[in-house]
Order: C-alpha cells, then sequence, then structure tokens
C-alpha cells in the first residue's frame, strides 16, 4: 500500500538551505509527539556530513531522524525512492502512536510526496550515454537551452548546472517523444498520494540574512574541515564528479579546487554562490505554494516557539492553524 489513510497527520517543515530548521525542528521534537523524517538529497549519504551540514553525532542520537544516513555516495537517490521510504516511515511512525516531522529543503521530494510520480521510462544506457557524450562536447547551458525547445516546463524549473535533472529530462524525451512535464502531470491525476492530514510550516528569512548566513556557514565548514572531509571521499577511488552525491553544492567546488580547477579564494565564490542560487530556488518555489504557512514573523518574537508548539498543538486536536 502506498498511500496514508486520510485521518492520519503530519507536520512539513520547510526552508531554504541556512534557514534554521534543523534547529526548529529540534525544538518541536523536544516538546511535541514526533518523530523526525529527513527531507534532503544529501544527508542520505554517509560520509557527507560537514558539506551537509547534517547533525552530529549526539544530536542524531537523541532525536534519531529517518533517511539519514542511508547510502553510499556511490549510489544515486531518487525522488521515486524518497517517496517510497518516506511513506514507509510515516506508517510506521503513526503505529507508534507519533507524529511524522518532515523537515528539509529539498522541494522536489515534497512535491513527490503530495502529487505522486509519473511512471517514467527505464533509463536506456545508449541514450544516457549519448547524452553525457553530446553534454561533455557542448556543455550543459547548451543541453539546458536543447531541453526548453522540446519541454519548456521542465527548463523553467531546472538550472542549467543540474545535469542529473537536465540529462534524464533529455533522455525521457529522446526515449518516448513526449515531455517529462506531460508525463509527470498524468502521473499526478492517476496516482497522487493520500497523506491525509498535513499541515505545511515555512521559514522564509529575508533573503539578504540568508545570503549572510550561506557565506558565515561556509567559512565555518571550511574551518571544520570541509576539505580534508572531500580529500577523504576522493581517496576512495571510486567517486568522480558526474555521480550527484560530488555535484552537491560544496563538495563540487572543493573537489573542482583540489584538482586545480580553481584558487581557494574562487572556490569559496562558487561554493557560496552556487548555495544562494539553491536557497533563492527553494525560495520561489515556498512562495509559489499556497497552503504553506510562513511561520517565519511569529519565529522573531520573543515567545516564537511557543507559540508555534501551542498553535501546532492545537492543529492535532482538531483546530485550525493560527499563530
Amino acid at each position: 500500500m502506498n498511500s496514508l489513510d486520510a485521518a492520519l497527520q503530519s507536520i512539513w517543515l520547510m526552508g531554504p538551505t541556512a534557514s534554521g530548521k534543523t534547529g526548529l525542528a529540534l525544538e518541536l521534537a523536544r516538546h511535541l509527539p514526533v518523530e523526525l523524517i529527513s527531507v534532503d538529497s544529501a544527508l542520505v549519504y554517509r560520509g557527507m556530513d560537514i558539506g551537509t551540514a547534517k547533525p552530529d553525532a549526539v544530536t542524531l542520537r537523541e532525536f534519531p531522524h529517518h533517511l539519514v544516513d542511508i547510502i553510499d555516495p556511490l549510489e544515486a537517490y531518487s525522488a521515486a525512492r524518497f517517496r517510497a521510504e518516506a511513506l514507509a516511515a510515516m506508517r510506521d511512525i503513526h503505529a507508534r502512536g507519533k507524529i511524522p516531522l518532515l523537515v528539509g529543503g529539498t522541494m522536489l521530494y515534497f512535491r513527490a510526496l503530495q502529487d505522486g510520480l509519473a511512471e517514467l521510462p527505464v533509463t536506456d544506457p545508449t541514450i544516457r550515454e549519448a547524452v553525457l557524450a553530446e553534454a561533455a562536447q557542448l556543455g550543459w547551458a547548451a543541453m539546458h537551452a536543447k531541453l526548453a525547445e522540446v519541454d519548456p516546463l521542465i527548463a523553467a524549473r531546472l538550472h542549467p548546472n543540474d545535469p542529473q535533472r537536465v540529462g534524464r529530462a533529455l533522455e525521457v524525451w529522446r526515449q518516448t517523444g513526449v515531455p517529462l512535464s506531460t508525463l509527470q502531470a498524468r502521473g499526478r491525476e492517476q496516482a497522487a498520494p493520500d497523506v491525509g492530514r498535513v499541515l505545511k510550516l515555512a521559514i522564509l528569512p529575508e533573503r539578504e540574512l540568508v545570503r549572510r548566513r550561506i557565506a558565515e556557514r561556509f567559512e565555518l565548514m571550511l574551518r571544520d574541515g570541509l576539505i580534508n572531509e572531500v580529500i577523504g571521499l576522493r581517496a576512495r577511488g571510486d567517486l568522480h564528479l558526474v555521480l550527484p552525491s560530488m555535484r552537491a553544492v560544496g563538495y563540487r567546488q572543493v573537489w573542482e579546487f583540489l584538482d586545480g580547477a580553481h584558487m581557494y579564494e574562487e572556490m569559496v565564490e562558487l561554493a557560496v554562490t552556487a548555495t544562494r542560487g539553491l536557497a533563492k530556488r527553494q525560495m520561489t518555489w515556498l512562495r509559489s505554494e499556497c497552503d504553506v504557512c510562513d511561520i517565519t514573523t511569529s519565529l522573531d518574537q520573543t515567545d516564537g516557539v511557543s507559540r508555534l508548539v501551542s498553535a501546532v498543538e492545537a492543529w492535532l486536536n482538531g483546530a485550525n492553524f493560527s499563530l
């Protein structure tokens, strides 16, 4: 069974990177009967701790997170797999009499959980190799432009420097002759999962505050040993920059720095800029959602967290959410 009973409840805490989602989720977990589910495409990887801002081992022991440290960086993780594993975790949490609290910033995963996923064709290795060879010759910006010609809806949602998703969208088009956006729309019409009663909360700080936090956090990651973490990943010998794990923001720029492609200062600037771009896309997505409660202003008040806890408790008891 891939859906949840409509009477079941869950809380979704969303926000851009460096917005304080994890800290707030831990505060909620101290006061509410919740279990945490990570909605983050980078936290799934073992051995990638510093650059993903993963909660430390002490925190994870006190507040276990589902879907953290579940695969090796050599593996790929998909929205379809997230959906299946998140739904399974939600069922297990409800069976224990707790409430799932989903926290993260991978908006594609939230969308997959809410709207369902289309049945896409199995990857054709020949087509994939052809797309990768063409990208190596032309660059991903040119491949993104090609995608815009055949599937403008998907192209508008993807950054040109997102080779995994741009490549997959081109593969689907070349394999089926049908735009990925069309297949996804059909999937939503046919098989949207019933995730029950959902309270969607969003932290949306001012843009300049997020930009400053991102720069400060990356400098802290570097002081905490991010470069050594990447050196350790490179030393394995089986990882490379084509893998989704190694193309995560921060990791890719440090890897290229270690390859000699960038000076240190340039690497820092590129990583911060890429992370800021990610945050901008996350905030754009959140602001386009009509059923998300922006809790940012309330959190700025002295008793913001306690008021939020009370409002969530009331919602869990059947009331409308109101701060």
